[in-house]
């Protein structure tokens, strides 16, 4: 992890295009702008965590929705036997 000491209205640039300025200090909390492309997409963490465990959720709930479509089909006589 890389470690930056910036004091207020002072930037960090990550890559080109990115831009991380410390916008105000109070106490512990500490105020950060980002400016950065509409392409990148800026998340708090625990909201970025939030969004993969539901991403993981949805697509668990999708393959165990295709198993149970897949004993359905299997169960459905053939088109082909009738004939």
């Amino acid at each position: 992890m890389l470690v930056l000491s910036r004091k207020r209205d002072e930037s960090i640039i990550i890559g080109d295009d990115v831009v991380i300025t410390v916008v105000d200090i109070k106490g512990e909390q500490v105020k950060i702008g980002v400016t950065a492309p509409k392409t990148v997409s800026i998340h708090r963490k625990e909201v970025y965590e939030a969004i993969q465990q539901e991403n993981r959720a949805a697509s668990q709930t999708q393959l165990q929705n295709l198993a149970g479509l897949v004993k359905v089909l299997k169960k459905q006589p053939s088109s082909d036997s009738t004939k």
